[in-house]
């Protein structure tokens, strides 16, 4: 086959526009898919957009003779170049009568070649125009927009299935009716099959993953099939509102999303909102915090329960006491809202207190019981806590928690309120009948030299009333989806009983679609219902688990309410995943599958772009476990296969990890030889028409051996 044409990508791009796009998206939330489902390294989708678009697009210079076939272009082009360029003159009358025809001649091959260059370079400036539009967040949903780019891409499919019109296998691989479909073999969070899929393209997502494959079926899979519907359960079956307007793309899948998490979180409430009750403000109280006066006889939601974990004191003389390993007292440092816990020591107890304002001695409040060096300190006797102490006695199960403060909700203000006996009461009363077992690599909860501090399984990151919340959610879901089958029967929506894996569209299929978005809501809550999550006391609300690429070891951990209406509430979540499948395309065919990037063929013709992992910069298996135990749990029944093994396949993942592999070299064998597979794969099946795009954002460090300096 000849020489493909020119892309795009592979002579210009309007790189300032892309950058400015792309670091604005940081900054959207409500309808970005990162809000779907938490993935560690998804892409921008300006620059997935504006990758996929110019790697399809023909660069001018491939046409520039059409171009000047137009007399206006021709002009336009004439005019652009007198101004950038001075005039030429013919080479004089006393040179040989040769050399001034050769001369005139070449001059005359500069000019058309000029004339070229300037149509192209016009052209390419309308060609960014349109790609400096479709990167603007704004344009996710701007179907003009769209189209315009769609346009440009069919217009350069149809140059090449012109060009390519006599050769063997053209009507396989060069049908002017229909673009070639995309593929990305590292599919992760879906950023690049999603916008291909949003740009026209036919798009299919594989990863190794089933977390990843997951969410790529919940983008591009799953919305074109129910697109274009009504709701089945209005919020108000009264609601004259959702009687007069059009649901149009996702609209109503999100609507049936946002109801039907409505449902599970009013039927959670009546199981187990007895574990979450209100703080009543006792007269009592109000006694030693006269600032809660106005608040005297009410009862207030909460917002969160604060603890500390605790380890016996390594002090023989209070080795029977549970004593805090607190990395800091401060609750709040808001300039005006300060708060703090003033811990009492008496004899051998203490208790804590809450007090609001500035502290007498702010840098002790700042420390907790965290010394500068050498761990933690004994609140009782000022001993030293080894790190080495702390890991003996976690893993021996004689780690244990306390309670520091409540945070309820005020009237538009957070109050924070000392650890009632009743409330620590209630969260002991808590009694789960199912953890997850899976096995946790729990050096990741810790930043010291690989300690364990007793997380053995992924179960051991959440405290008992997080579990029974977590198991009670999960369950629901499920009961959600047989409540959603009926309901759309009773909408009549028939149900052909075919399931979603099988390509159903009925009401079946539809149940089990709207359950998968509810079982991300499921895992969005894991990620602030467990006892990794800490309270942001600058900003006066918690921290999710994976505030970075990892499962950091914390002290004094944040219990979330699911039943306020503050951070890590079920509602919230249930928001972020209903605002972002209503925004989702919806339209075109699209797949999630799960493959082996270095062995895969469904690369085979098709565009492809794709983000391969780096390295050994994140360890996606080991992390997504902490998500997979949960979406198993709940979706076992909707996708048997994916969810077939206990945890997440680790053999196979192409990243370099030391642990499975044995030792640094091996690991870095298998990842060069791994990836080398995966690329030269890419290589022989992509479609011969089209560059394929890899992204690596990831510099590893450089090395010098005795062959010179190398890097992987």
């Amino acid at each position: 086959m000849t020489t493909h044409r020119k892309k795009l990508i592979e002579i210009a791009l309007p790189l300032e526009a892309i950058n400015k796009a792309a670091a604005r998206e940081k900054s959207i939330r409500h309808g970005h898919p990162s809000t779907l489902h938490l993935w560690w390294a998804r892409r921008p989708l300006a620059a997935a957009r504006a990758v996929i678009f110019a790697q399809m697009v023909d660069d001018p210079s491939e046409y520039a003779d059409v171009l000047l076939s137009d007399p206006q272009r021709k002009r336009e082009a004439r005019r652009a170049l007198k101004k950038r360029r001075p005039s030429h003159r013919a080479p004089g009358g006393k040179e040989a009568k040769a050399d001034g025809q050769l001369a005139v001649e070449l001059d005359r091959r500069s000019e058309r070649q000029a004339l070229r260059d300037m149509a192209a370079q016009i052209e390419r400036e309308r060609l960014f125009s349109i790609l400096e539009d479709l990167v603007r967040w704004e344009s996710t949903t701007n179907e003009q927009v769209l189209k315009e780019a769609g346009a440009e891409i069919w217009q350069s499919w149809r140059r090449s299935c012109a060009e390519h019109a006599g050769h063997a296998r053209a009507n396989e691989l060069f049908d002017r009716h229909a673009l070639p479909a995309f593929h990305d073999p590292f599919a992760g969070g879906g950023a690049l099959p999603l916008e291909a899929q949003r740009l026209g393209l036919e798009a299919h997502a594989s990863d190794l993953n089933p977390v990843a494959v997951l969410i790529n079926k919940a983008m591009i899979e799953i919305p074109p099939k129910f697109a274009d519907r009504e709701p089945i359960r209005p919020a108000s079956q009264h609601d004259q509102a959702f009687f007069a307007r059009t649901w149009s793309g996702t609209e109503g899948l999100a609507e049936d999303v946002r109801n039907y998490g409505r449902w599970v979180r009013d039927e959670a409430k009546k199981r187990i909102g007895h574990l979450y009750p209100q703080v009543e403000i006792t007269s009592e109280l109000v006694l030693e915090r006269p600032d809660l006066k106005p608040y005297e006889g009410r009862k207030l939601n909460v917002v969160a329960w604060l603890w500390a974990r605790t380890v016996k004191s390594p002090n023989p003389a209070f080795a029977e006491v549970e004593v805090p390993l607190a990395a800091t007292f401060m609750l709040s440092t808001k300039k005006g809202k300060e708060a703090y816990v003033e811990p009492v020591v008496k004899g051998q107890t203490y208790r804590f207190g809450v007090k609001v304002g500035v502290p007498p001695d702010l840098d002790s409040a700042k420390n907790g019981t965290k010394l500068s060096r050498g761990s933690f300190r004994c609140l009782l006797s000022n001993v030293p806590i080894r790190y080495e102490y702390i890991d003996d006695e976690a893993n021996a199960g004689r780690m244990s928690e306390r309670l520091l403060a409540i945070v309820a909700a005020g009237d538009r203000s957070r109050l924070y309120l000392p650890p009632l006996p009743e409330a620590e009461a209630t969260a002991r009363r808590a009694n789960p009948h199912w953890k997850p077992d899976a096995p946790s690599r729990g050096t990741w909860a810790s930043n010291a030299q690989g300690r364990r501090y007793g997380f053995r399984t992924f179960g051991d990151y959440f405290t008992p009333r997080q579990l029974v919340a977590l198991t009670t959610f999960s369950a629901l879901v499920e009961e959600a989806m047989e409540r959603v089958r009926r309901d759309a029967k009773a909408a009549g929506l028939p149900d052909d009983g075919m399931p979603l894996r099988d390509g159903g569209t009925g009401a079946t299929a539809y149940a089990e679609a709207v359950g998968v978005y509810l079982a991300f809501a499921v895992d969005k809550v894991a990620d602030y219902w467990s006892s990794i999550c800490t309270w942001h006391n600058s900003g006066e609300k918690m921290r999710n688990t994976f505030g970075r690429q990892a499962i950091p070891m914390t002290w004094d951990y944040t219990e979330a309410n699911p039943f306020s209406s503050a951070s890590g509430n079920w509602m919230a979540m249930v928001d972020w995943i209903w605002k972002c499948v209503e925004v989702l395309p919806g339209t075109g065919g699209g797949t999630g599958a799960q493959s082996d990037a270095a062995t895969q063929n469904r690369s085979s013709a098709k565009v492809v772009s794709t983000d391969p992992p780096y390295y050994d910069n994140i360890g996606y298996a080991d992390l997504s476990d902490f998500f997979y135990v949960w979406l198993r749990r709940t979706l076992k029944p909707v996708f048997p296969d994916l969810f077939a093994t206990v945890a997440v396949p680790k053999a196979e993942e192409l990243v370099a990890t030391p642990y499975r592999h044995g030792s640094k070299a091996s690991a870095e064998s298998f990842f060069l030889g791994g990836m080398t597979s995966a690329l030269r794969q890419l290589c022989d099946q992509a479609h011969p028409e089209f560059p394929v795009t890899i992204y690596y954002a990831f510099k590893q460090a450089e090395r010098k051996g005795d062959t010179g300096v190398s890097s992987t």
